[in-house]
C-alpha cells in the first residue's frame, strides 16, 4: 500500500455531471477538490460530449457503434444451454458440476427472468455524458415527487431553486430546435390530430447553439464538461480552490472507523489502472461517491457500509419504442401544415424555406435533373425534438424525436428527414424486494463485487405500460406509418439506463441510504450523488433532478451539515 497522498478539502468518486455538479460548486466556495474515475479521458476537456463531432453531427446513426462500445453490461446471465453442435473434441464442462462461466460480467447467480439484461455503466471521464440524450425535464411535482403519502425529502419551493441553478449549469435550452421546419411539421400534425396532444411541447436538452449556428445545422451538446466550466481544461487555475481530475484511477474501498452512528471515512484505496501493482491512499475531509446507481451501491458494499436499504428499492423504467415515417400526405402539404398558423413568424418561416427548397428540386427536376431531391425539407434542417410531459392522467414521459442509441439506427439507404423515432417511458414503484446485490465471491470486469438484479414489474405497473404503448401507437397513427424492423417493440429492460432508487434518499436509516443532504446515513463525512438517490421512481429522464440533488449536497458540504 503506497501512503504517498495528495491531500484535499474534498475526494469525488465519479466525473459525470453529477459529480462535477459537486466540483463545480466546491471549487467556487474555495475548497480543494480531487476527481477519481476509473474511465479514460476521451477529449481535450474533461468529459466533453462524444456526439459535437462534426461527423456525427452530420450522420447520426453512426453514433450508434460508439454507443455500444461505451456501454458495459453489469449483469449476463450464465447460458446453459448445451451447444449440440460443438465440434466434440472441444472444450466443455459439466453443467451438473459447474454453475456457468463468470468472465466478462457473464454471472452464474443471475436469474434470467429477474434480470436487467441491457443495464450498462460506462467507464469514461464524463460517464454516461459522453454520448447521453441530453434530455432533461424536471420530475412532475405530484407523480414522480410523491408516492403512497410521502413528499420528496427536499421540499417543492427548494426544489424549483436547485432545478434553476442546475438548468443553467446543464444549458437546458427548449429554442435550439424549435424553429426547424421537421419540428414544426410534426408539432402541427400532432396537435391537430386530437385534444390529446395539445400539450405537445419542446422537449427540454442540455444544447445551445454553436457560433456559426447561421452556417450549420451543428450544436453543441452539453455533458459533463458543461457543469464544469473553465475547470474542464486541464490547464486552467481557478482563482479560488483548486481541481485537479485523475482518470483511470478505480476506488475499491473506503476504509470506514467508528461504530453505530458515528462512524467516519478515514482514506479511500484506489488502484491507478494504468500500473496496478499498488494500491494508493487518497485523504479528504468529505468524501462524494457519485458513480453510478449500480457502481455507488457496489462501492459502499465493498467498504462494509451494511445499511438495510442498500441495493434495495431498485425502480427502471417499462420502455416502448418504435420509429415511424412520415405520411405522405403530410409531406405533399407541409408549407399549407405550416402556414395554418399565420400570425406564427417561425412557421412561417419555416413554410417559405420548404417552399423555396421544393420549387428548386421541381426545377431540377424538369430540367431531367434526376438527383434532384424528393424530400421538400432542406438537408440542413433540424431534427424534430417533441415531448408529451408527465402528467397526473399520462404518467409516462414521452420522446417524439431523432436520436442514436444501441438501437433504432436508420439504414444508409433510408432518408433520415421523414423518419421520427417515438420513445415512451414508464414508471415502476420502489418495493424493497427490487433489488440489485453484491457477490461475496464472483468479481466483475473490474475486480469488484458482481452485481445480480431482482427485479420484476407488478401487475399495475404491467398495465400501466400496456395502457402506455397504447398511447404511443395512437401518437405514430397520427404521424405516419412504422418503419420496417422499428415496429413497436418493448425493450429489453434495463435499457432506458435510467435505474434508480438503490441509495435512496429518505427520512430514516431504515429504509433510505441517504438523509435529504445527500450524507450516508450515520457516516458523518460521506455524500453520495447520482440517479440511486432518487427514492419514489421516475419516468421522466433523472438527470437533471439527479444535478439539482447535488447541487443541494454541496451547498451542504460548504456550509455544514445541520445534524453535526
Amino acid at each position: 500500500m503506497n501512503d504517498h497522498v495528495t491531500e484535499a478539502d474534498v475526494l469525488i468518486v465519479g466525473s459525470g455531471p453529477v459529480g462535477c455538479a459537486f466540483a463545480r460548486k466546491l471549487v467556487d466556495a474555495g475548497r480543494s477538490v480531487l476527481m477519481i474515475d476509473a474511465g479514460a479521458q476521451l477529449s481535450r476537456r474533461y468529459g466533453e460530449h462524444l456526439k459535437n463531432s462534426y461527423l456525427f453531427q452530420k450522420n447520426i446513426d453512426l453514433f450508434v457503434s460508439v454507443i455500444k462500445g461505451h456501454l458495459l453490461p453489469l449483469s449476463t446471465a450464465t447460458n446453459r444451454e448445451p451447444v449440440l453442435t460443438l465440434d466434440p473434441s472441444a472444450f466443455s464442462y459439466d453443467p451438473e458440476k459447474y454453475a456457468g462461466f463468470s468472465l466478462r460480467n457473464q454471472n452464474p447467480e443471475q436469474r434470467k427472468h429477474l434480470n436487467l439484461p441491457a443495464a450498462a455503466a460506462t467507464y469514461a471521464v464524463g460517464g454516461m455524458a459522453t454520448h447521453w440524450t441530453c434530455a432533461v425535464p424536471r420530475f412532475h411535482p405530484e407523480v414522480e415527487r410523491q408516492y403512497g403519502g410521502q413528499a420528496y425529502p427536499i421540499d417543492d419551493k427548494e426544489m424549483d431553486r436547485l432545478y434553476d441553478e442546475a438548468e443553467s449549469l446543464l444549458a437546458r435550452s427548449t429554442s435550439v430546435f424549435a424553429d426547424s421546419a421537421r419540428h414544426l411539421l410534426v408539432k402541427r400534425v400532432l396537435q391537430d390530430a386530437g385534444e390529446e396532444f395539445a400539450d405537445v411541447t419542446e422537449l427540454p436538452l442540455a444544447v445551445r447553439d454553436r457560433a456559426d449556428s447561421a452556417h450549420t445545422q451543428a450544436v453543441t451538446w452539453s455533458a459533463a464538461d458543461t457543469v464544469l466550466g473553465d475547470l474542464a481544461d486541464p490547464a486552467h487555475t481557478p482563482p479560488r480552490g483548486s481541481f485537479t481530475l485523475l482518470p483511470e484511477h478505480q476506488c475499491v474501498r473506503l476504509e470506514i472507523t467508528g461504530s453505530g452512528k458515528h462512524q467516519k471515512v478515514q482514506y479511500a484505496v484506489v488502484r491507478d489502472l494504468r500500473d496496478v501493482r499498488e494500491e494508493i491512499r487518497l485523504r479528504a475531509d468529505t468524501y462524494v461517491v457519485a458513480c453510478g446507481a449500480v457502481p455507488t451501491p457496489q462501492l459502499l458494499f465493498s467498504s462494509g457500509v451494511t445499511l438495510p436499504a442498500l441495493g434495495r428499492y431498485l425502480t427502471e423504467q417499462p420502455m416502448s419504442f418504435c420509429q415511424v415515417v412520415l405520411q405522405q400526405r403530410h409531406m405533399d402539404h407541409v408549407e399549407e401544415l405550416l402556414c395554418t398558423s399565420a400570425d406564427d413568424a417561425a412557421c412561417q418561416a419555416a413554410a417559405d424555406r420548404v417552399a423555396r427548397y421544393r420549387a428548386a428540386q421541381l426545377k431540377r427536376l424538369h430540367s431531367g435533373d434526376k438527383c434532384a431531391d424528393p424530400v421538400p425539407f432542406p438537408p440542413d434542417e433540424r431534427d424534430p425534438n417533441l415531448a408529451l410531459l408527465v402528467s397526473e392522467h399520462r404518467p409516462w414521459h414521452c420522446q417524439i424525436h431523432r436520436d442514436a442509441f444501441t438501437y433504432g439506427a436508420v439504414p444508409p439507404n433510408v432518408d433520415p428527414r421523414l423518419i421520427v423515432d417515438l420513445r415512451w417511458f414508464g414508471i415502476s414503484r420502489p418495493r424493497p424486494e427490487n433489488k440489485v446485490t453484491f457477490s461475496r465471491s464472483l468479481r466483475d470486469t473490474f475486480d469488484m463485487p458482481q452485481p445480480t438484479f431482482h427485479f420484476r414489474l407488478d401487475e399495475a405497473e404491467r398495465r400501466a405500460s400496456d395502457r402506455m404503448n397504447e398511447h404511443m401507437l395512437h401518437t405514430a397513427a397520427a404521424l405516419g406509418g412504422f418503419m420496417p424492423g422499428s415496429e413497436p417493440v418493448f425493450l429489453t429492460p434495463g435499457l432506458p439506463l435510467h435505474i434508480a432508487g438503490t441509495t435512496r434518499m429518505g427520512r430514516s436509516a431504515l429504509d433510505s441510504v441517504v438523509d435529504e443532504y445527500s450524507k450516508v446515513w450515520h457516516i458523518d463525512n460521506l455524500y453520495l450523488g447520482g440517479n440511486g438517490l432518487h427514492p419514489f421512481g421516475n419516468a421522466s429522464n433523472p438527470t437533471l433532478t439527479s444535478v439539482a440533488m447535488a447541487l443541494h449536497a454541496a451547498d451542504t458540504i460548504v456550509k455544514g451539515h445541520p445534524g453535526h
